[in-house]
């Protein structure tokens, strides 16, 4: 891999994949509601658990990509790998068995899974109960959730202009909740039980509140306990990867992200955006052997009846969603070790402007001047975030 395609990754192609991501998220969000409203397929669980099972599917697609397209080899593609996540595990405390931490690793994959699925279900509960343009702008609002939970965890310090823009962003959701868009034909349940006469967009709308609260720390927990320390854009191979005579053992912990290291039996760190898919892998195989065991449970209970899509049309919308969905949350990890929490979530605030868009072109919504003030308000004060930052 030659050293302009290395600086490239960090700029130009890290733009096209924020691009789309941005347009995976619009893609997910009007497939869902459509799968959910017009095809009458209300499986808010089950559509959850086949999206973010399919997650499993990018680190072996990336891998595989990796294997085509450079000269990197499978072992030292995998011992970089296993170098990075054990150096990073050992490191939390003074102790170092130089045995692989499989235990912690475990423990950390299913406390990540819990803190990405729980949000992420509640937002598909959401989207049928509301317009699609609540449902973005409040998701959004993670960003300043994000900043807060980032002041706190990673030591970054209040201003005033932060703080008049945390105000705004908090009084741009409410202003979408209460006074926002009316979806044309809200979902009347969800789920076939009682719920039904508290499915109304308000409900969407808190659930969605709720839903960006987690996810906004789940951002910053995911940047200060499972981000590689050489995360940060990548750089010229010439400049900061060198040849070593000896072991990669003989590498000291404050050498790691310092400089990269290249031999025979092993790559570190691994190529863009790896480490990070294989993170969102892991969140893919915890969902499909663990989030399976509510479906019985709520078929039993009748919160949430099963039943297998009854057409083509729906299984190829759930496909769709799952493709969108793997794109997105795959892109974002990625995005979310080069950039952090604040800077990330404030660029997806864009979404709110294409599903604006989208539904204005579909008609699914009748917007009102609410839900355009309160989206305005939020993507202002993340402004004021993005030009108090720079």
């Amino acid at each position: 891999m030659t050293g302009a395609h290395e600086t490239t990754l960090g700029g130009r192609v890290a733009l096209i994949l924020f691009i789309t991501v941005l347009l995976a998220f619009v893609v997910e969000t009007q497939l869902t509601q459509y799968l959910q409203t017009t095809l009458g397929y209300k499986q808010s669980y089950f559509i959850f658990y086949i999206v973010h099972s399919c997650f499993l599917l990018s680190f072996p697609i990336h891998l595989i990509y990796v294997l085509l397209r450079t000269k990197h080899a499978f072992r030292p593609l995998l011992s970089g790998l296993n170098f990075a996540i054990s150096s990073q595990l050992t490191s939390w405390n003074s102790e170092g068995s130089g045995s692989f931490p499989l235990a912690k690793l475990l423990i950390i994959v299913m406390a990540i899974t819990a803190f990405y699925n729980i949000p992420a279900l509640l937002w598909f509960v959401a989207v049928p109960l509301a317009s699609v343009t609540d449902v973005t702008a409040i998701w959004n609002a993670n960003a300043f959730f994000a900043y807060i939970f980032s002041v706190k965890l990673l030591g970054l310090e209040w201003g005033n202009l932060r703080l008049f823009a945390v105000f705004l962003a908090t009084l741009g959701v409410l202003t979408v909740v209460y006074g926002g868009t009316i979806a044309s034909s809200p979902d009347p349940e969800p789920f076939k039980t009682n719920m039904s006469s508290a499915s109304t967009p308000f409900t969407g709308d808190m659930l969605t509140l709720i839903a960006s609260l987690g996810y906004g720390l789940y951002q910053v927990l995911y940047k200060k306990y499972i981000a590689l320390p050489s995360d940060p854009e990548p750089t010229s191979e010439s400049a900061h990867y060198r040849q070593l005579s000896s072991s990669a053992d003989n590498i000291v912990g404050g050498e790691l992200s310092a400089c990269a290291v290249v031999t025979d039996n092993m790559i570190y760190p691994p190529p863009f955006g790896l480490h990070p898919n294989l993170i969102t892998a892991s969140i893919g195989l915890c969902t499909l052997l663990v989030f399976w065991i509510p479906i019985p449970i709520l078929h039993h209970y009748q919160i949430e009846e099963f039943r297998f899509p009854p057409n083509a049309v729906t299984v190829m919308t759930i496909a769709g969603i799952a493709i969108s969905g793997v794109i997105f949350n795959a892109g974002f990890m990625i995005l979310l070790g080069i950039w952090g929490p604040i800077v990330t979530s404030v660029g997806n605030l864009l979404t709110i402007v294409l599903t604006l868009f989208s539904d204005m072109i579909f008609g699914t919504v009748a917007l009102t001047f609410g839900g355009l003030l309160g989206a305005g308000m939020i993507v202002g004060a993340f402004g004021v975030l993005v030009y108090d930052m720079f």
